[in-house]
């Protein structure tokens, strides 16, 4: 039962940025030693975008928050927090977020990054929800938004085939409208921290590092990803109460596609509640979830009232699944 004065925060707005190039499979067939299908097969991508010159990581933050904002009727001046999860920021000083905050022109908003690799939006929607709940802020925006393919080895076909560029935001608000109460699952397994790696040049240990790119065990991270999205998932959906059959749509981090179909298989749920765009994409990060969102809103595949199960996995290593009810009106 809900309080009088509780305070139920829900996502009202949200955008992507894509950057405008997309290199396909056929594309890297005359970069490396694969083929499409060999890609397809093992990752279900085809496609991926490729930031172009003079994007950046904010640059495609800031207009996936524009979007956003227009969809919830905010302007820059009403917000309150701005959170920005991405792992390959412009810089390293000053945290990417301030350059957003400049772009956006919210002058009145604080803002920090925040870094949990492929879970960083939903760690940082989980912290927007309980500033929201809390009543500490109105307005929170966050983003994901990555540019992977400024760390790849374009010639190690075991990672650059992987991944893609592109950004997500979303607004969470609060309102007196009775809502499910969100439950949020976070995780970290730092033993098992080692088995992605990008690298740092401005931390003398890594500056002879063999390899200046992102590498990563893909054998293992395939079994810890399966293993604790289903456990972070069954948590979540107990946690809010719920069983699996009342999750009408689960957007799982799209890294893989044999990682969300076993998942999916484990924790027995149907082809047609899960979201599915890495074809297109590729694995965008922190960006994924937020971009995946988006996708699913315009085609009509979230309602009101119905429950969203979302999960991503990362380097770290770490894990992050919700439950949440879906009502962007407050």
């Amino acid at each position: 039962m809900s309080s009088p004065g509780e305070i139920h925060p829900r996502i009202t707005g949200w955008g992507k940025s894509l950057p405008s190039k997309v290199l396909t499979n056929f594309d890297l067939e005359s970069m490396l030693d694969t083929t499409d299908e060999w890609i397809r097969t093992r990752t279900g991508i085809k496609e991926r975008r490729i930031a172009g010159e003079g994007e950046t990581t904010a640059s495609l933050a800031a207009r996936a928050s524009l979007e956003a904002m227009k969809v919830a009727g905010l302007n820059a001046e009403e917000l309150d927090l701005i959170l920005l999860a991405t792992s390959t920021g412009d810089a390293l000083i000053p945290a990417g977020s301030a350059s957003l905050q400049k772009a956006l022109g919210a002058k009145r908003a604080g803002a920090c990054d925040v870094n949990a690799a492929c879970c960083g939006f939903m760690y940082g929607l989980s912290i927007a929800y309980q500033f929201v709940s809390a009543g500490t802020f109105k307005n929170v925006l966050v983003v994901g938004s990555e540019i992977y393919s400024r760390i790849l080895d374009w010639k190690d076909r075991s990672t650059c085939v992987l991944f893609g560029d592109g950004a997500g935001a979303i607004i969470v608000q609060g309102s007196n409208k009775p809502l499910l109460k969100p439950y949020f699952v976070l995780g970290t397994e730092g033993e098992h921290a080692g088995l992605i790696n990008a690298p740092n040049s401005a931390n003398p240990a890594v500056k002879s590092s063999a390899s200046p790119y992102l590498t990563m065990d893909g054998p293992k991270i395939f079994k810890l990803a399966v293993t604790w999205m289903v456990k972070s998932t069954e948590k979540a959906i107990e946690g809010a109460g719920l069983k699996n059959e009342q999750i009408s749509l689960f957007i799982p981090h799209q890294a893989n596609i044999r990682i969300i179909e076993s998942a999916m298989n484990t924790l027995k749920m149907p082809k047609e509640r899960i979201f599915i765009n890495v074809d297109k994409y590729g694995n965008t990060a922190s960006a994924s979830i937020p971009i995946a969102l988006c996708e699913a809103i315009e085609e009509n595949r979230v309602k009101p009232g119905e429950y969203i199960a979302l999960t991503a996995f990362g380097a770290g290593i770490s894990w992050a699944s919700a439950v949440i009810q879906w009502d962007p009106k407050i």
